[in-house]
């Protein structure tokens, strides 16, 4: 098999990036920049750049499209979020062009994507049948998969990876959480009560590589683990981890004042339940909380 991915470089393209190596695919790297060996495809997806040439993806079986701004690296001002918007759906419609255009291209397309889709649930929990939300993120989402539409029109199977929170011994939230937490300082936040839809790294890849086997699985698919828990269940859970106190509480009003608007994004309610994933029968290798944080942190 050979695979083109975008956003190879980040937490999840560069760690499935070699677990298809290691499983003897042939890993081809989408870089914004021209490419400097065989294993790279260089493109330009920003609106009257070059965008990708359909040629180069001549042989190339499928694409896992990952690129895009981090959502919560800082305040969502207007700019940022034209910056959200053009980072993931000008780079998808630039792709799906390219796919749709190749005479010889890839027949799959795993593209990222959010449980943002489905904005506030509160305690209700959801699958993949669920309506999209309200907010800046559930409709960035809508757009965001709205924008793979011509590639599944054309016969190309798509699947929309609705990522949960990822966590990872690395980088992502986690790498955010672990130095507070060490330090006695873990926190719930707001009430803690709004649930938290996560997966470990190792699932989130694993899960992908599923996919591009097939399986019969196509359209919006939720990347969570089987069992969501609420903030404050994380959080006992990751102090317990790494053997420290976790008791604080960060008032919803001051995480609002601090944040803006992507404080949302942390007090929103998302419980939300792998149900393609479980139909199609993968099966997780930390399917709960505890177990995935002690692996996180060993």
């Amino acid at each position: 098999m050979r695979v083109a991915i975008s956003g190879a470089s980040g937490l999840i393209g560069s760690t499935l990036a070699g677990m298809l190596a290691t499983d003897g695919a042939d890993v081809v790297r989408l870089v914004r920049r021209a490419a400097r060996s065989a294993d790279e495809i260089g493109w330009d997806p920003r609106p009257g750049g070059a965008g990708l040439d359909p040629a180069a993806l001549s042989g190339v079986d499928a694409v896992v499209h990952l690129s895009g701004a981090p959502i919560a690296a800082r305040r969502w001002t207007a700019a940022r979020k034209a910056e959200l918007r053009a980072s993931r759906i000008d780079s998808t419609t630039a792709l799906v062009s390219a796919m749709v255009a190749a005479s010889t291209g890839p027949r799959v397309l795993l593209c990222g994507s959010a449980i943002g889709y489905y904005g506030d649930t509160a305690e209700r929990a959801v699958d993949e049948t669920a309506p999209c939300g309200a907010g800046f993120l559930a409709e960035l989402v809508r757009d965001w998969e709205d924008a793979t539409g011509p590639a599944g029109a054309a016969g190309i199977r798509v699947a929309n990876l609705r990522s949960g929170i990822v966590l990872a011994p690395s980088g992502g939230m986690l790498g955010q959480l672990k130095l507070p937490f060490r330090l006695g300082l873990g926190a719930r936040l707001g009430s803690g009560r709004q649930y938290f839809s996560w997966i470990s790294l190792a699932d989130e890849v694993r899960a992908i590589r599923f996919l591009l086997d097939g399986h019969g699985v196509d359209g919006p698919v939720n990347l969570t683990a089987p069992a969501p828990v609420t903030n404050a269940e994380f959080t006992k859970a990751l102090g317990k981890a790494l053997s420290r106190p976790a008791v604080l509480q960060l008032p919803a009003a001051l995480l609002r004042t601090a944040l803006g608007e992507v404080a949302s994004e942390l007090l929103v309610s998302a419980r939300v339940l792998p149900a393609k994933l479980t139909a199609a029968g993968f099966s997780f290798e930390h399917p709960d909380v505890a177990a995935a944080l002690r692996a996180a942190v060993a």
